[in-house]
């Protein structure tokens, strides 16, 4: 091999460094002959790469969860169930029962009620004096007003005679639900009717790109490593070897960006409309709750998220994914409950005994009517992705289903909460894409010496049911 560097071997106080991959380099090389080097100075060569960081995948959150399922339109539609019971919030004057500034129960914006005459409702109404929960009859309803309605109370002639009620209070905090309705004999029909209330939601996919490039000439390199990867590559090929990884990262880009994808406001000049991902549709449409796990949480306040629970769809159970602080204090709290308690949750349930040690790795808990399964979630651990910035602790899942229609089936079908929609047709399937052009490799495309390794997905995430979701902010 010829050489034009002049090297000094390790007699001269030189030591020539050893590369990590067998590449021909000038810094690498040995010349036995010339400088006179003794075979005992020879380096031992480990031929396998060392896998410092592990499995250094992230990806499998979302195929876990979710369903994936073909679409062939720039948008995606759904639409989700409104509440069956009518309730509302708003502002009521005690003198004359009339309430008016109705919002929704969950949104708070401005809402056009559907409560008719004849219905009877039960109020909580904050007086000056105190809060009153009080039974009324609807004495003027839709029919009369879409933005207002009138209520009279059983307990008397108006609110104002009410307990705490007083005719002072003219315009007071008022929340209310129908329970059912009560008419005189020979009186009419109730009038109007109550139409279905739902909510539509879209999302669009968005096009994700990568490439892989290597010249002609490293690619006919006798320069090998043995390679191990999490994509299942293996053997001496070192530019394969980048292509794996290029592969392995692009794969678990099309999870990051599912999770982590921000539509563009009205604002923005990043030239593009990105797409909801799941923080960004927990943040929009369901539970957010922040610094729930610092250190001295107590059990009260998890009771609390289950309050919240309860006014949503009470999905009994449901899966935490954590991370490292947020796991411990889990099981710092769980391990607390049973310190000193005859049969508490350490024994049993978990699988342990008084007569071994307590394990305090608690995989799963029933707290109330619900049952929570808690894991690690590397992706917030790992110091390359979340774990480098923070910001988050952890998500709670809902482990439900919801009935869609499946166009490949033909029919409706049970999915999960998470739909993974991808752009395909029978002339293109944009899952997953990849393609080679160049001159190497078999490809012969265009007349540079290079391979060059495309890749592309088309795809967004419809999280359905958003409410039921629950984003730990820290």
């Amino acid at each position: 091999m010829a050489n034009n560097n002049t090297f000094v071997g390790p007699v001269a106080g030189s030591i020539v460094s050893p590369a990590a991959q067998k590449m021909v380099y000038g810094q690498n090389y040995l010349d036995i002959q010339n400088n006179g080097w003794a075979q005992q100075y020879l380096p031992e060569l480990y031929e396998a790469e060392v896998e410092r960081y592990g499995d250094r995948s992230i990806s499998g959150f979302i195929k876990m969860l979710g369903a994936e399922m073909p679409m062939a339109s720039d948008q995606v539609i759904w639409s989700e169930q409104g509440r069956l019971h009518l309730a509302y919030n708003g502002t009521v004057n005690c003198t004359n029962g009339e309430i008016s500034a109705i919002t929704d129960i969950d949104g708070g914006s401005s809402n056009k009620h559907a409560v008719r005459k004849g219905a009877t409702v039960v109020a909580s109404v904050v007086g000056a004096g105190g809060t009153e929960v009080v039974k009324c009859l609807v004495t003027a309803g839709i029919e009369t007003s879409e933005t207002a309605l009138t209520i009279k109370p059983y307990a008397g002639a108006n609110l104002q005679d009410v307990g705490n009620l007083a005719a002072g209070d003219t315009a007071v905090d008022i929340s209310f639900f129908v329970y059912g309705s009560e008419f005189i004999k020979g009186s009419a029909s109730m009038t109007d009717s109550v139409e279905p209330n739902f909510k539509t939601f879209t999302n669009k996919p968005m096009i994700i790109k990568d490439h892989f490039e290597i010249q002609g000439s490293d690619a006919a390199q006798i320069g090998w490593v043995e390679v191990s990867g999490e994509s299942g590559q293996g053997g001496y090929l070192w530019y394969l070897k980048s292509q794996g990884d290029t592969t392995k990262r692009f794969e678990d880009y099309l999870e990051m960006v599912l999770v982590e994808a921000e539509k563009a406001d009205g604002t923005s000049t990043v030239g593009v409309e990105g797409s909801e991902g799941l923080l960004q549709a927990i943040g929009n449409r369901g539970i957010v709750a922040s610094n729930q796990f610092d250190s001295g949480a107590t059990l009260s306040e998890y009771d609390d998220l289950l309050k919240e629970l309860d006014k949503q769809g009470a999905i009994e159970e449901n899966m935490l994914f954590l991370n490292r602080d947020a796991n411990l204090v889990f099981d710092d709290l769980l391990a607390g409950l049973s310190a000193g308690a005859q049969g508490g949750t350490a024994y049993g349930v978990f699988n342990n005994s008084e007569d071994m040690a307590l394990n305090l790795g608690f995989t799963g808990f029933r707290r109330g009517s619900y049952d929570f399964y808690k894991t690690d979630w590397k992706y917030l651990n790992n110091k390359s992705t979340r774990g480098l910035v923070g910001g988050l602790s952890g998500l709670l899942i809902p482990a439900g289903t919801t009935s869609v229609y499946d166009q490949q089936l033909g029919k409706n079908v049970k999915r999960p909460f998470l739909h993974v929609r991808y752009r395909a047709s029978e002339a293109d399937d944009r899952k997953m894409k990849t393609w080679i052009t160049g001159s190497v490799g078999g490809a012969s495309t265009i007349g540079d010496d290079k391979m060059e390794v495309h890749y592309l997905s088309e795809r967004c995430l419809v999280v359905q049911a958003a409410n039921n979701f629950v984003r730990f902010d820290s």
